[in-house]
């Protein structure tokens, strides 16, 4: 399913490793705000769902995308900034997690300041938001299941943040939110000076953007999403040529690549392709490990 479905099983999309065994895991279904001043600012609502009673704890592991979330769960809700290095998210008995995806840029006025001040760390969303977020948060966990799937909770989550957007829109945020959208969908953009040319900005102001506005870096945002497709693709299945994929992704040799996957995944490409079913072609060594 897309991105954008509304109400129905989605797929994990872009970032979720071993997506096959997560799906065993967890259900995810998107929704999209029903408010279009909402949906300016929110890419879609998503709900997971687990069940892990008499069963293992499952640790899900995921490469962030560069969005703000906030997450109604239990105990609290919090926001999450853009999670720059593995994010881990264990599930064990059954529950139930809200999240508001915000549109890469469009968190700024939320936020005291940049919103690179958010990166790498989860704050109570009542600091955020007031402490109204926290009966949000008990409304979303007391839900029953026939609520959480249908339109009135989502109804509820709109209402919410259309009290508390900006009177004005801030046109710069919808600017940098082309710059992320370019760089996920632009495979030929490879450096920070390319980015940067094609909008018509220094290099310098392209940084200074994505801090005050995203937070992270245009070039982590770059190597985020090679990162991202280098594990669609091993997660895929079949043989993987790694030195060919490294050419395609834009690195200038296969050592390079794999040091980045490595240190974003914690296991060389090879190893994670083998151990989530795929084949490896080539040698597992020119700097893979």
């Amino acid at each position: 399913m897309t991105e954008g479905t509304n109400g129905v099983d989605a797929g994990l999309g872009r970032g979720v490793l071993r997506p096959a065994r997560a799906a065993g895991v967890v259900s995810l279904r998107r929704h999209e705000p029903a408010t279009p001043a909402v949906a300016r600012f929110v890419e879609f609502y998503w709900l997971v769902r687990w069940d892990r009673r008499g069963q293992e704890a499952h640790e899900q592991q995921v490469l962030s995308h560069p969005n703000v979330h906030l997450v109604l769960e239990a105990p609290r809700a919090h926001v999450y900034g853009v999670d720059r290095s593995l994010f881990v998210r264990r599930l064990e008995g059954a529950g139930h997690v809200l999240g508001v995806k915000f549109r890469p840029g469009f968190f700024r006025p939320f936020a005291e300041g940049p919103v690179a001040a958010l990166a790498d760390r989860v704050v109570p969303a009542a600091d955020v938001f007031g402490p109204e977020v926290d009966r949000l948060n008990e409304a979303v966990l007391a839900a029953d299941p026939a609520e959480l799937d249908g339109p009135a909770l989502v109804s509820r989550v709109d209402a919410f943040l259309l009290a508390r957007l900006p009177a004005e829109p801030d046109p710069v945020a919808a600017d940098v939110a082309a710059m992320v959208a370019r760089i996920a969908e632009g495979a030929e953009l490879r450096r920070v000076d390319q980015v940067a040319a094609e909008f018509g900005v220094s290099v310098r102001r392209l940084q200074r953007l994505f801090h005050e506005y995203v937070g992270a870096s245009p070039k982590w945002v770059l190597r985020r999403a090679r990162l991202h497709e280098a594990a669609r693709r091993a997660d895929e299945g079949g043989d993987v040529d790694w030195a060919g994929l490294a050419v395609g992704l834009g690195y200038a040799d296969q050592a390079h690549f794999t040091r980045d996957f490595t240190a974003a995944v914690g296991v060389s490409p090879a190893r994670y392709s083998a151990d989530g079913g795929g084949t490896v072609t080539g040698r597992e060594g020119s700097g893979e490990e």
